[in-house]
């Protein structure tokens, strides 16, 4: 039912705009499908539901969270005790990760359906033997700069809050990137510049699928928008959010990705921001409610640092 609504959706969109709108607004669908999934999987799977404090509202639960124990062990272990928790996490999601997963798997399918209309919109006006070049290092600048400014602002003022916030964007963008490689080693798929059948699968020298760049810059585009405090959050969203949809824009531009590619890439930079977020900001010592296992059962509690 979700499928098919989604479908409607877009093919609405294709009857109603002009080409160069129209490939915006697919994507900004498609991204928007994953972002409201993954809102719905938070939300059956938050703790806090309902009884959040004004703190905890500014920091998104991640889409799977680990055990007690389990997490106390991996916190001791920093960078590893994350790798650990990312790659298994599978093994521990629940019914709202489930449904992360689905919903991003419905919008990765719906934009198959304009995979080759969109190549044929960014090439139809190509000479004979003529290519675009990718762009590779442009396209990936801005997400660059993000990091590096939030980082280097940070150190610069003394933020220990900024500095944590820089360090989720690169753990998420490390994370998502690897993922999006072994992906890419799996699907083989060939890209736009390699054919124009968008179903080679499997093929040797395909590395298409998901697109890398996409991947990166929602990662980090994500911590962006939902990390920090709510007062400037639509700035913080129109920045991060915004900073996925022109990276994956420019690898369409580019003939360097099929439409698939860049939603899947959103939708895998996306969950993994949401991870990082949650181990980083988990890990804070700072005022919050928690939930204490004791014998026979558990006690909420409440935390405060007293100066």
């Amino acid at each position: 039912m979700a499928g098919d609504l989604t479908e409607q959706i877009y093919w609405y969109v294709a009857r109603k705009t002009s080409l160069r709108k129209r490939t915006l607004l697919i994507l900004i669908l498609a991204f928007g499908t994953t972002i409201s999934a993954s809102g719905a999987a938070r939300a059956q799977t938050s703790p806090n539901s309902g009884t959040a404090t004004a703190a905890d509202t500014s920091v998104p639960q991640p889409p799977t969270s680990a055990p007690a124990s389990e997490s106390a062990t991996s916190d001791d272990r920093g960078l590893l005790g994350d790798i650990e928790l990312y790659y298994t996490a599978p093994l521990r999601w629940t019914a709202g990760d489930w449904a992360w997963f689905g919903g991003a798997l419905v919008a990765i399918g719906a934009s198959h359906h304009f995979d080759s209309q969109v190549r044929t919109h960014f090439t139809q006006n190509l000479k004979p033997g003529q290519t675009i070049n990718s762009d590779g290092i442009q396209d990936i600048i801005p997400t660059v700069a993000v990091l590096g400014v939030t980082w280097g602002y940070s150190y610069w003022i003394g933020d220990p809050n900024g500095e944590r916030e820089s360090w989720a964007m690169l753990e998420a963008a490390g994370l998502s990137t690897v993922t999006a490689y072994a992906f890419k080693f799996i699907a083989r798929r060939e890209g736009p510049d390699q054919t124009d059948d968008p179903n080679e699968w499997f093929k040797s020298g395909g590395r298409s699928f998901p697109s890398d760049y996409a991947t990166a810059a929602f990662a980090v585009g994500a911590v962006l928008a939902e990390s920090g405090n709510d007062d400037y959050r639509w700035v913080r969203r129109f920045l991060g959010y915004g900073l996925g949809i022109a990276t994956s824009y420019l690898r369409l531009e580019h003939n360097a990705h099929w439409l698939s590619d860049t939603v899947a890439g959103a939708a895998l930079g996306i969950s993994t921001a949401y991870f990082t977020m949650g181990r980083t900001y988990r890990k804070d010592d700072g005022t919050g409610l928690a939930v204490e296992p004791v014998p026979g059962g558990a006690i909420l509690t409440y935390r405060i640092n007293l100066p």
